[in-house]
C-alpha cells in the first residue's frame, strides 16, 4: 500500500485538479492512501473533507512581495512549516509527494527533498506560481496544463478534470441539460460564466445585449455569480442562474461560450470542443490571458480585453461570428484539438514514472 501526500490549495485552481487526480488515483488503486496537505483558511478546508480525504494543515504562508515586518520573519516561519510537514511525512509514512501549487505546496516540496521522496508537480496556470517555480528545482517530474507554460523540466499533461467532465456523454447530458435549464431544443445555446463570484463586465454587457442574441435565434444560460449585483430582465430564452452546481450540464448544452479565462474553465471548454470568447480578468498578474493562449492560437477561441467587452463589440464582432456557422464549427474543432480529456491519466503516468525511478535507485 502506497501513501501519497497531495499538497496544495488556497483557490479552486489548485484544489480542483488536486481532487481530480486523487479521485483517479484511488479509483485505480483502492489500497492507496491519499492525505492532503493544505491550510485551514483555503478552499481545501471545506472541499477536501467533503470529498472524503483527510486534511493535514500548516499555517498559511504567503511569499513576501515587499520588504516589511512579515517578510523579515518569513524565513523562520517557512522553516517551521517545512519541519511540520516533515513530521507529517514521517508520522504518516508518506511514500510519494504530489504538489499542485498554493500556500501549502512550497514547504511540502522542501520536506520531500529532505526526505528523499519522489516529488511530482502539476502547474494548472499557463503562468506558473511562485511555489511551483521553487518546486521544479527539486524534481524532473513536472506536468503542465498548457503547452505554452515555461517551467523547468515540464511536459504537457493537460488539466486533470472532474470525473463528471472527463466521462461526459454529451448527447445524453445535453438532453438532460435542456430539461434541467428549461431550454428550447430548437435554439442554439450561449453559455456565459464569470466563475462562482461572477464578472461584472460580462454580466452587464450580456444583459444589455440579450435581446440581440435572442433575435438571432440564440438562447442564453447566464451564470451570474453568487455575489453579483444583477437584476434578471425576465426575458424569454434568457436563463439566469446565480450558481450552477451541475456545470457538466451547462457545458453539455453550450454551442458557444463567453467566459473569464480561469485555467479550469479554459481546460473544460477546450476538452469538450466548445468555441469561446475569453474575457480575461483584468486584475492580477495577467495569467488568464496566458491561459487562453493555446485555444486562441489554435483558432478555437477569441480573446477580448475586459474594457473592450462592450455592447458595441458584441454587435460588431460577436454577433456576426455567431451567425457564421462554418467558422463556429471550425472553432469547435480547433478548440477540441487544443484541449485534452486525459489529464488524469497523464498525471498518473507521471506519478508512476517518478515513483518507479526512485524505487529503481533504491534497489
Amino acid at each position: 500500500m502506497t501513501t501519497y501526500l497531495f499538497a496544495g490549495g488556497g483557490t479552486a485552481g489548485h484544489v480542483n485538479p488536486l481532487l481530480a487526480v486523487a479521485d483517479a488515483l484511488t479509483a485505480r488503486d483502492p489500497d492507496a492512501t491519499v492525505i492532503v496537505l493544505g491550510t485551514a483558511e483555503g478552499l481545501e478546508a471545506r472541499l477536501v473533507p467533503a470529498r472524503g480525504y483527510e486534511l493535514e494543515t500548516i499555517p498559511k504562508l504567503p511569499f513576501p512581495r515587499r520588504l516589511n515586518g512579515a517578510s523579515l520573519s518569513f524565513g523562520g516561519r517557512f522553516r517551521r512549516a517545512v519541519a511540520t510537514t516533515g513530521e507529517i511525512i514521517r508520522r504518516r509514512g508518506v511514500d510519494v509527494v504530489v504538489g499542485f501549487g498554493g500556500y501549502a505546496a512550497a514547504p511540502a516540496y522542501v520536506a520531500a527533498r529532505r526526505a528523499k521522496l519522489p516529488l511530482i508537480i502539476h502547474e494548472a496556470n499557463a503562468k506558473p506560481g511562485l511555489a511551483n517555480r521553487l518546486g521544479v528545482l527539486y524534481t524532473r517530474h513536472v506536468g503542465v496544463a498548457f503547452h505554452g507554460t515555461k517551467l523547468r523540466h515540464s511536459r504537457f499533461v493537460g488539466m486533470p478534470l472532474r470525473r463528471e467532465i472527463e466521462s461526459i456523454e454529451r448527447d445524453a447530458a445535453r438532453a438532460e441539460g435542456i430539461e434541467f435549464f428549461g431550454l428550447d431544443p430548437a435554439r442554439k445555446t450561449l453559455l456565459v460564466t464569470g466563475g462562482s463570484l461572477g464578472a461584472r463586465r460580462l454580466n452587464t454587457t450580456i444583459s444589455e445585449s440579450a435581446t440581440d442574441f435572442i433575435a438571432r435565434g440564440w438562447q442564453i444560460v447566464h451564470i451570474v455569480g453568487r455575489s453579483s449585483e444583477f437584476t434578471d430582465p425576465g426575458l424569454e430564452h434568457y436563463h439566469v442562474v446565480e450558481y450552477c452546481d451541475r456545470m457538466e450540464l451547462a457545458l453539455a448544452v453550450a454551442d458557444f461560450a463567453v467566459s473569464r479565462a480561469g485555467a479550469a474553465t479554459v481546460s473544460e471548454l477546450s476538452a469538450l470542443g466548445i468555441p469561446a470568447v475569453y474575457v480575461p480578468y483584468p486584475v492580477g498578474n495577467g495569467e488568464q490571458r496566458y491561459n487562453a493562449s493555446d485555444s486562441v492560437h489554435a483558432g478555437g477561441a477569441v480573446l477580448v480585453a475586459d474594457a473592450d467587452f462592450q455592447p458595441t463589440w458584441v454587435s460588431s464582432v460577436l454577433l456576426p461570428l455567431l451567425e457564421d456557422d462554418v467558422r463556429v464549427h471550425d472553432m469547435a474543432v480547433q478548440s477540441r484539438h487544443a484541449g485534452t480529456l486525459d489529464g488524469n491519466a497523464r498525471m498518473l503516468d507521471l506519478i508512476d514514472e517518478a515513483s518507479g525511478a526512485v524505487r529503481g535507485r533504491r534497489r
